[in-house]
């Protein structure tokens, strides 16, 4: 298992942005006893609902509601969870093309979620922000 890395220059130039195959979405449910974990990315309980994040074609298979289509690019670098400014330096930087996106801090990387019509650009800029650092 490697270490990971806290030195803010280092996660930048360490980045290597992987875009995974596929179409994702965000859903929010009161009950999600019917919905397979093996179908689920990720989840995220507020008082609100259950946020579930999956891939498009699942959430259309279980007749699911949603408002945005989102391609996943995966940061390889082991990011440590207590690093400080990796967030903000590829947000700033997507932001300066009118990129949102939407970012899980998983135990080894950071997951960002772009507009699906924008993920060849945010590997683009991504990538450029990691060789300018």
């Amino acid at each position: 298992m490697s270490t990971p890395i806290t030195d803010l220059k280092i996660l930048v130039q360490s980045m290597r942005p992987q875009l995974q195959k596929g179409q994702y979405v965000f859903v929010t449910l009161e009950n999600v006893d019917h919905i397979s974990r093996k179908d689920t990315l990720a989840e995220f309980k507020e008082k609100e609902g259950i946020t579930l994040v999956l891939e498009k074609s699942k959430a259309d298979e279980y007749g699911l509601e949603y408002d945005f289509v989102a391609a996943w690019i995966s940061l390889q670098v082991h990011s440590a969870l207590e690093a400080v400014g990796l967030t903000a330096a590829f947000s700033n930087a997507l932001t300066q093309h009118n990129i949102s996106c939407n970012v899980i801090a998983a135990y080894h990387h950071d997951h960002i979620f772009v507009d699906i019509k924008d993920a060849a650009k945010a590997i683009e800029v991504l990538e450029d922000l990691s060789k300018q650092s």
